[in-house]
């Protein structure tokens, strides 16, 4: 048994711990959930406690296809991570490097058109309605200072 276990797995591009169950592992990779975990493994009929270095070849590729491709193994729509892409209005799911590029061009999109969400992404201030009084606060790594101004000592006026 021990012989078989592999300890690195490599799955939708990322690296995963072949001694951890395939519930914990699959959690790793960028774009997948706990929901999302549940529906891969019920359907590559696969138990998800099962060590993840104890995966075959077959099995491995099969829950990388249903990963790349969840709408052709009838998992339903309200599970995937892009309903209603912006750019081709189809229903997809993006995991690892496409889900941050796709992201990435969100942010660009909504600085463009110079929507409130863009405007305070460019400012670097918080988007969705949190209090700036005492959080979100300028730092000297980012640039601004922090603290209270005080006039210099020996100026007049």
């Amino acid at each position: 048994m021990k012989e078989n276990l592999k300890h690195i797995v490599r799955i939708a591009a990322t690296d995963l711990e072949g001694a951890k169950p395939l519930k914990q592992s699959l959690l790793k990779i960028k774009g997948i959930g706990h929901s999302m975990v549940n529906a891969v493994c019920k359907v590559s009929n696969i138990n998800k406690d099962k060590k993840t270095g104890l995966l075959n070849q077959e099995e491995a590729k099969k829950i990388e296809n249903i990963i790349k491709e969840p709408l052709n193994f009838k998992i339903p729509n309200w599970m995937l991570n892009r309903e209603k892409d912006n750019e081709t209005g189809e229903d997809k799911h993006l995991s690892g490097v496409d889900l941050k590029l796709s992201k990435d061009f969100d942010i660009k999109r909504l600085m463009r058109i110079k929507s409130y969400r863009g405007l305070r992404v460019s400012v670097g201030l918080p988007v969705r309605g949190q209090k700036t009084k005492s959080n979100f606060r300028p730092n000297k790594r980012k640039g601004k200072g922090l603290g209270v101004k005080t006039k210099k000592k020996g100026k007049k006026g």
